[in-house]
C-alpha cells in the first residue's frame, strides 16, 4: 500500500487529497462548493445529500487510476456541530442539515443559560448553552419535522454530525459511528465519562438509540467498496482538532488558530480537562492509543465568512486578494471597526443576539476603510481569544501556529503578530487535512508513533512583532468600544 486519502468536508465545500506515506500530495480535488440555504434570518442549512454526492465525486476524481489495494485508508475531517437526520433503511436525509452557524434555537439557549442546567452542561460537556452546539438543533428537528418524528417512532432514525453521515453512506449502512471530537461538540456527550450522558439526552429528549457509537480517532470504523476493493475508513476527527493535530501541537501548552469560515483557537491542556471561567470551551483534543488529550477552545463564528460577505454582498472587491490590496492602500482604518457578529458573538462574549455592526464611519469613509476593517476584525477576534487563554492558564504562549485560508494573507498575519506580541508560525494550509491523514496512518499502520509524524512536519514561515504593545493598545481599546456598542453594553 502506498497512499492515504483524506476527505475535508467543510462548511462551504468538499475536497479530497491523496497523499503518499511520506506526506507528499499526489493528487487533489479542490473545493467542490455546495449550496448554502438561509430559509430565515440567522438560519443556515445544507443539503446533506448534496454533500455526499460531492464527496463521491471528489473520491473518484482524486483516486482515478489508483487501485483500492494501494490505499491504506480514508480519513475524514469535517465541519463540527452540524446535525443530519437520516433514514436508517434508505440512508436518505429526512431534512436539511442544520449548520453550526444556525441560530434558530438561540431563544431556547438563552433561557437555558439562566437555568440550573447551565452549570450541569458546562461541568459535563465543557460547553456553554448555545445554539452553536448540536443538542438544541437535534431537539428542534425532533419537535418540528414530522418525517423525523415518524422515523423515530419506527426505530429507523439516525442522528449524527457530518462525519457520521458520510461513514454510514460509505459503508452502505454497516457503520453508524462518531468520533470523540465531534461527539464532544454536541452538548450531549460527557467528556469525563466519555459516553453519551443519560441526564442530558433525557433533558433534551433525544432517544439514545438514534445516536451513533463513539470511537477514538485512531480506529478503523469500517470499509468502503466505492472504488471496487475494500478500503478501511479511519482517522475521523473534527476540523479544528484535526488542525491542532496536523500542526504537530502534541504537547501541553501548544496552541493553534485557524482562520477559516470562523476563527478557532485550540490550546493543548494534555490529559487534564481544564474548566474555563472566562468564556473558553473545554473540549476533547483527540484520543489515540487509548489516551485522552483535552484542549481549551475559543470560537469566533465569522472570520473568512466576513471576507465572503464583503465580496459577495457589498461587492467592494472581486477576490480576497483585491480586498487586501484595498485594505493596504491606506495606512490605517481611520477609526472604522467592523464587529462581525453576523450570527452572534462567540468567545469571550457569547452573545447570541448580537448582530454585525460597523462603527466610526464618517463622510470620508470609503471602501478601502471597510476592506481594512474586515481584515482587522479577524485579527482583533484572534487577540481576544488568545488573551483569554493566557489569563485562564497563566501561561504566556511562546508561539501561535496559524493555518486556514486567512493564513496566506501576509498583512493579516503581521497584524495578528503585532496585536498578540507573540511569534506567529504560519503553518501549511493543508494542516486540517494532515490531521486526518496522520490519524488514518496511525490507525492503519502507515505510522507508528508521534515522533515519526513530527519528522514529516514541513518547515514553516514565522512572523515576529514589528510594533510594540503600547502602540497597539489604543487600537485594541477602540475595538473593544466597538464590541460594547454592538452588544449594547456601553
Amino acid at each position: 500500500m502506498k497512499y492515504i486519502l483524506t476527505i475535508d468536508a467543510g462548511t462551504t465545500s468538499v475536497r479530497a487529497l491523496l497523499f503518499d506515506a511520506k506526506k507528499n500530495t499526489v493528487a487533489r480535488v479542490e473545493k467542490l462548493h455546495f449550496k448554502q440555504y438561509f430559509p430565515k434570518p440567522a438560519w443556515v442549512e445544507h443539503d446533506a445529500d448534496e454533500i455526499w454526492k460531492k464527496v463521491v465525486e471528489c473520491i473518484k476524481k482524486v483516486c482515478k487510476g489508483v487501485p483500492a489495494s494501494e490505499i491504506y485508508g480514508i480519513g475524514i475531517t469535517n465541519q463540527r456541530e452540524t446535525v443530519v437526520c437520516w433514514d436508517k433503511l434508505s440512508g436518505e436525509p429526512l431534512y436539511h442539515a442544520i449548520v453550526w452557524q444556525c441560530r434558530r434555537t438561540a431563544k431556547e439557549c438563552e433561557k437555558l443559560k439562566n437555568s440550573s442546567m447551565a452549570s450541569v452542561i458546562k461541568q459535563k460537556t465543557g460547553l456553554l448553552p448555545d445554539a452553536y452546539f448540536s443538542a438544541t438543533k437535534v431537539k428542534w428537528l425532533l419537535d418540528n419535522v414530522p418525517q423525523i418524528q415518524k422515523a423515530s417512532r419506527e426505530h429507523r432514525l439516525c442522528v449524527g454530525t457530518i462525519e457520521s453521515f458520510l461513514v454510514f453512506k460509505l459503508t452502505e449502512g454497516r457503520s453508524f459511528v462518531s468520533d470523540v471530537t465531534n461527539a464532544s461538540r454536541t452538548m450531549l456527550y460527557n467528556i469525563h465519562t466519555m459516553d453519551w450522558d443519560e441526564e442530558l439526552i433525557e433533558f433534551f429528549d433525544v432517544p439514545r438509540e438514534v445516536l451513533p457509537k463513539v470511537v477514538p480517532n485512531d480506529k478503523i470504523v469500517g470499509n468502503t467498496t466505492l472504488l471496487g476493493g475494500e478500503i478501511p475508513i479511519a482517522g475521523l476527527i473534527g476540523d479544528q482538532q484535526s488542525s491542532l493535530f496536523g500542526q504537530g501541537c502534541f504537547e501541553k501548552g501548544m496552541a493553534k488558530n485557524t482562520f477559516g469560515t470562523g476563527c478557532f483557537m485550540l490550546f493543548n491542556t494534555g490529559k487534564e480537562a481544564l474548566e474555563s471561567k472566562c468564556g473558553l470551551l473545554t473540549t476533547v483534543g483527540y484520543k489515540i492509543k487509548g489516551k485522552m488529550c483535552y484542549a481549551l477552545e475559543g470560537s469566533v463564528f465569522n472570520s473568512g465568512s466576513t471576507v465572503d460577505w464583503a465580496i459577495d454582498n457589498l461587492n467592494i472587491a472581486k477576490t480576497p486578494q483585491e480586498l487586501t490590496t484595498l485594505a493596504t492602500s491606506i495606512e490605517d482604518n481611520d477609526g472604522v471597526y467592523l464587529v462581525p457578529a453576523f450570527t452572534g458573538l462567540g468567545t469571550p462574549y457569547w452573545d447570541m443576539d448580537a448582530r454585525a455592526s460597523i462603527t466610526g464611519i464618517t463622510r470620508g469613509t470609503d471602501k478601502r476603510h471597510i476592506a481594512r476593517s474586515v481584515l482587522e476584525s479577524m485579527a482583533y477576534s484572534c487577540y481576544d481569544v488568545l488573551n483569554c487563554m493566557e489569563q485562564e492558564t497563566g501561561i504566556k504562549i511562546k508561539e501561535l501556529h496559524i493555518d486556514g485560508g486567512g493564513s496566506v494573507n501576509q498583512f493579516l498575519m503581521q497584524f495578528v503578530c503585532d496585536l498578540v506580541q507573540t511569534k506567529i508560525v504560519q503553518s501549511a494550509t493543508e494542516s486540517t487535512c494532515m490531521g486526518a491523514i496522520f490519524m488514518t496512518g496511525l490507525a492503519t499502520g502507515a505510522y507508528e508513533t508521534l515522533g515519526q509524524i513530527k519528522k514529516l512536519l514541513p518547515s514553516q514561515q514565522s512572523f515576529l512583532p514589528k510594533r510594540n504593545f503600547e502602540e497597539m493598545k489604543p487600537l485594541i481599546e477602540q475595538w473593544h468600544n466597538a464590541v460594547k456598542k454592538t452588544i449594547n453594553k456601553c
